[in-house]
């Protein structure tokens, strides 16, 4: 290291080779792959760079397999072929130094059919193996240039020229064979060495160009070195034994920051590593069955270029062998599909995985996804989970028909009541509407009237008013409507009470205290109802959880505790009234109201009892049909069992609607 402290490369380094063949195995989607590499350290080196880089881009390697120069070649060949036959891999990265060529060229552990190669010196191209179709074979070669007037020099040189070099004489004679490029070929006398060597191709690839390049680059460096020095062109006659002592550091710096166009008028320069700036050539062989071989140049590799331009390939170039009949695929495992996504099997690797699809609210739009990613909560899958779709909006609307049905029963049940408070309007003055408290009645059939109108407010769109009016607005007209059923009841045992000897409730009795019994009972509903807006009010709510792809626009009840506070007093109110009437139901004939009152109760709380464990059971646009269902039959329930019976009497038998009856 004293001796040569500075090192300059004139070929790619490990580096750049191992970059290039994991750009490769990307391109090609190539994840399943083995290495076969010797054991000197450029190779033990470059499998740990080949390593990294293939695992880092999602790749796997099989197996390694070293060959050991110390070992018998033949027991290292049927060692591999028994790998091959146990392992599934069909990609073999075979990365060796020139120096071990007379090594490979006498094995045949690449004969094996259904493996694509990738080999890391053009070399592997020469071997004379005839019989085996190498064109699932991939080589990167030095990029190489055809250097003007070399083939001449070449052609034109004799080894009397160069008495002492053996190899001359060898590649001489190798001129002869026509499997030589023309241009370098010679005409020779039938007596001659016809023997192919591999001198021909040597000559031919890019050695040549990179050793053209490396003393063209040292003969620059030395000329701007000597003529920098002061200007002084004539410094290295004067000075030459002290120049040369410093020689060595100088011609470093000169080195370092070469930069001169060649005569192709190519950039030559070294990097920061003092590696050559030159890439790589990929090249595909095709062997004709006559032996000979064309070479096709497939693609490139230039880790100098813009990160976009380093690595081409030309896939419509490249001959593959015939059991492939397109670009070969090889994997450990299928790619997964978009809306699958990869489930690694217990004990291998992370390229052998199981394909299932992505979990429910999740989606993958790529192909061979680790993980599956939920949609945003106003989205949802599709059908084949690849991809994000909107949400159903979803309402109950005046269009569909559950909306329409009870929209008609609502309007029908208003009409029913509209023409129910006509008939006791207009028979005002008879028995049996002055006997049921024609006050109350009127309150109560136009508290009714609201409780059935409040139900159209939960059909449609809804929006901060409606969703304030649905709960208060019933919650206050129903109140209103119990408030008026307790106070009949209340009236009907005062009125019997009134009637025994010396009562004190005669006092009491008369239309103040109906009405008293009404406003307050419906004012502690309005407090309640006042609280509940001023602290927590029902808005607008879009609730993308409770069904699946569907978005729920519903109004949120603000505060759950204020929303059972107010069925839990039009609850209240109802079972004292059903308490009052019940006891009241034996009274004398003419004070039976408190019967129906009664079954109306039961009536109230069969439908308000069912309806607590449907609504909590039902979701989406069916809980607001469960909503307007309760309301509708609780109320039709008290409007049917209180007042058909008077209509009965009215309408349809005028007789018993007399004094005497009652």
């Amino acid at each position: 290291m004293a001796k040569f402290p500075y090192f300059y490369r004139t070929v790619p380094s490990e580096l750049h080779i191992c970059a290039a063949i994991v750009k490769l195995l990307k391109h090609f989607g190539w994840t399943w792959v083995s290495i076969i590499a010797f054991d000197d350290e450029n190779s033990i080196r470059a499998v740990q760079i080949l390593r990294e880089g293939i695992e880092q881009s999602g790749g796997c390697i099989e197996f390694i397999e070293t060959l050991h120069q110390s070992r018998s070649l033949r027991v290292q060949e049927t060692d591999i072929f028994d790998t091959f036959s146990t392992y599934s891999t069909k990609v073999i990265i075979l990365y060796c130094n020139k120096d071990y060529r007379e090594i490979i060229r006498h094995t045949t552990i690449w004969e094996a059919p259904g493996k694509v190669w990738i080999i890391t010196e053009e070399w592997g191209f020469f071997f004379p193996s005839y019989s085996v179709d190498r064109k699932n074979t991939l080589a990167f070669a030095v990029a190489k240039k055809t250097i003007p007037s070399f083939h001449k020099f070449v052609r034109e040189a004799n080894p009397a020229m160069f008495p002492n070099d053996s190899y001359i004489q060898m590649w001489w004679e190798d001129l002869c064979n026509n499997q030589c490029p023309k241009s370098i070929q010679r005409s020779c006398s039938s007596d001659e060495t016809l023997f192919y060597f591999s001198q021909c191709d040597s000559i031919n690839s890019g050695d040549s160009y990179n050793i053209y390049n490396a003393v063209y680059g040292l003969a620059n460096a030395l000329h701007d070195m000597v003529t920098s020095v002061s200007g002084n062109k004539t410094l290295w006659s004067a000075e030459s034994e002290r120049f040369l002592d410093f020689l060595p550091w100088k011609l470093h710096h000169y080195l370092k920051n070469l930069h001169f166009k060649n005569i192709l008028g190519e950039e030559i320069f070294f990097d920061e590593n003092g590696d050559l700036a030159i890439g790589y050539d990929i090249i595909n062989i095709v062997i004709l069955p006559d032996g000979t071989r064309i070479k096709e140049i497939v693609g490139s590799y230039n880790p100098y270029a813009p990160p976009d331009q380093e690595f081409a390939i030309y896939e419509e170039a490249i001959m593959w062998e015939s059991t492939f009949n397109e670009v070969p695929e090889f994997r450990c495992s299928p790619s997964c599909p978009p809306g699958f996504r990869k489930l690694t099997r217990e004990g291998k690797s992370v390229c052998c995985y199981d394909c299932i699809p992505c979990p429910e609210g999740e989606v993958s739009s790529q192909t061979d996804i680790d993980t599956c990613t939920k949609c945003p909560e106003d989205q949802w899958p599709n059908q084949k989970r690849d991809a994000c779709i909107p949400k159903v909006i979803s309402f109950l609307t005046y269009e569909e028909p559950l909306g329409i049905t009870l929209t008609f029963v609502c309007i029908f049940l208003i009409l029913i009541n509209t023409v129910i408070l006509g008939i006791f309007i207009h028979y005002k003055d008879t028995p049996i509407v002055k006997a049921n408290n024609r006050d109350l009645s009127y309150i109560l059939l136009i508290s009714l009237m609201f409780c059935f109108l409040c139900s159209l407010v939960f059909i449609g769109h809804p929006d901060n008013m409606t969703c304030i009016l649905r709960q208060t607005a019933f919650g206050i007209s129903f109140s209103i409507a119990l408030s008026s059923i307790l106070a009949k009841t209340t009236t009907v045992v005062m009125a019997f009470h009134a009637t025994k000897p010396g009562s004190k409730l005669r006092k009491w009795m008369g239309s103040r205290i109906s009405i008293s019994v009404v406003l307050f009972c419906s004012l502690i509903q309005t407090v309640l109802c006042l609280v509940w807006l001023f602290t927590a009010p029902p808005f607008p709510y879009l609730n993308m959880k409770s069904e699946i792809g569907t978005i729920l626009t519903e109004c949120n009840e603000g505060s759950i505790h204020a929303f059972y506070c107010v069925l839990g007093y039009m609850g209240f109110l109802a079972g004292i009234s059903f308490i009052v009437a019940f006891l009241a139901r034996n009274l004398p004939d003419r004070f039976n109201e408190a019967k129906y009152i009664t079954f109306s109760m039961l009536v109230f709380c069969s439908v308000w009892i069912s309806f607590i464990p449907t609504y909590l059971s039902t979701k989406g646009k069916y809980v607001v049909a469960v909503e307007i269902f309760a309301i509708l039959a609780s109320s039709a329930g008290l409007l049917g069992c209180i007042f058909f019976p008077k209509c009965y009497i009215i309408l349809l038998r005028p007789e018993r609607n007399s004094r005497k009856f009652i």
